[in-house]
């Protein structure tokens, strides 16, 4: 990759200022200064190292404090690419010196990209709409976070003052809407107490579609198995209510968000061909595309399965040691949307189905059963999207 660049420019990106290392296809560094985060400071560095020819500007961080620099280089028309933390830090080990320096970062990055390409990993932010999906989904794994630990926190406020009134909302059945109106409305237990089962039964069948009389009288089972009052419940009381507009508030957001996501994948013609594909929704094809783009990063589905993880790692020394074992590296977001989507087609989709029960036959766990079909299924998906073909159902054959 780097051979036919005259100039490898290594930055290693901050928030304020950015240390700049650019080398020659030899190794000698004809630039090692710092230079501020500004586009006119960058666009005079990247244009005064073209003219040595071809440039390749290399980042840590593609995104955010990075996003500036990778603009600059490709309005000047250099070339860009990024060098994930982990290849990083393995190739620091080969350099002399455990000292931790922006000047060594940025030589360390130049200096891997110059001899090791292939550890590099191309930018395809170009895209305003693949721009967008990132920032979005950033926003909602961050909200993602913040409801998790919001519904953590009401679970716990519950078990503090009425452990069998917290096993009557097991799993999501806390975060349902009538549940969370509930203890707005009426706090906690003390609350749901005052009101009467009647009340609350009135209450909750003109705010609920869906008959909550079960879940009420389970409720109030409950609320009759205890019968002491713990110390602090009536500060919890006064806690639960918000934690629960909390969750509300951040399920609306994330709800606003999907929509977003949607729109915006709906006018991304790659999108239209990966969710022809069973098993794959708006969600999972904004999360593979934002983790392989349009996969000209990747000559063989067989690179883009071992960037995914999905793909065996052979194990062979002398004649003791010979396997293959599963992948613990790779790109988790892809991977994960890889499994998710092969599981939901093992479900759904016949020739799907019949090729899962196949390996299941085989004595295969479930898990590697539905791996061995993310990785059938990969083939086909690298193929519709390098030629921008839909899927085309098969009726499985039987044998």
């Amino acid at each position: 990759m780097t051979p036919e660049y005259a100039i490898t420019l290594g930055l290693d990106v901050g928030k304020s200022a950015h240390h700049g290392c650019a080398l020659t296809p030899e190794g000698q560094r004809v630039y090692d200064h710092e230079l501020p985060q500004d586009e006119t400071a960058l666009r005079a560095v990247i244009t005064d190292l073209q003219e040595h020819g071809a440039v390749l500007v290399v980042v840590d961080q593609p995104n955010m404090i990075g996003a500036l620099p990778i603009a600059v280089a490709r309005d000047v028309g250099a070339d860009v690419a990024y060098l994930p933390g982990l290849a990083m830090r393995k190739a620091a080990d080969l350099h002399p010196g455990r000292s931790k320096t922006d000047a060594r970062d940025a030589l360390i990055i130049a200096d891997t990209a110059r001899t090791m390409p292939h550890t590099l990993r191309a930018v395809d932010r170009d895209s305003d709409v693949l721009s967008a999906l990132k920032v979005l989904s950033g926003f909602d794994e961050d909200l993602a976070r913040e409801s998790t630990r919001a519904i953590n926190r009401l679970r716990s406020l519950l078990v503090q003052i009425y452990p069998s009134l917290e096993r009557v909302f097991a799993g999501v059945t806390l975060t349902r809407a009538i549940v969370l109106e509930l203890f707005i409305r009426y706090h906690g237990p003390a609350g749901l107490k005052a009101a009467g089962r009647a009340g609350v039964k009135r209450w909750a069948r003109n705010h609920s579609r869906k008959d909550p009389g079960p879940l009420i009288d389970q409720a109030f089972a409950a609320l009759a198995e205890q019968t002491v009052t713990v110390p602090g419940a009536d500060a919890v009381e006064l806690v639960i209510p918000r934690v629960a507009a909390q969750i509300k508030e951040l399920k609306h957001q994330r709800n606003i968000v999907a929509g977003e996501v949607e729109k915006l994948v709906d006018d991304f013609p790659l999108s239209q061909v990966l969710t022809s594909m069973p098993g794959v929704g708006v969600k999972t094809a904004a999360q593979i595309l934002l983790a392989a783009g349009d996969m000209s990063a990747f000559p063989t589905p067989g690179h883009l399965a071992a960037y995914a993880g999905i793909a065996p790692v052979t194990s062979r020394s002398g004649t003791s040691i010979r396997g293959e074992f599963p992948a613990r590296a790779g790109n988790k977001r892809l991977k994960n949307a890889l499994f998710r989507s092969a599981w939901v087609a093992s479900c759904h989709d016949p020739r799907s189905q019949a090729y899962y029960e196949r390996k299941r036959g085989e004595g295969k766990r479930h898990n590697a059963a539905v791996m061995c079909l993310a990785r059938r299924r990969l083939n086909v998906m690298y193929a519709m999207i390098k030629t921008g073909t839909l899927y085309e159902p098969r009726v499985p054959t039987v044998a």
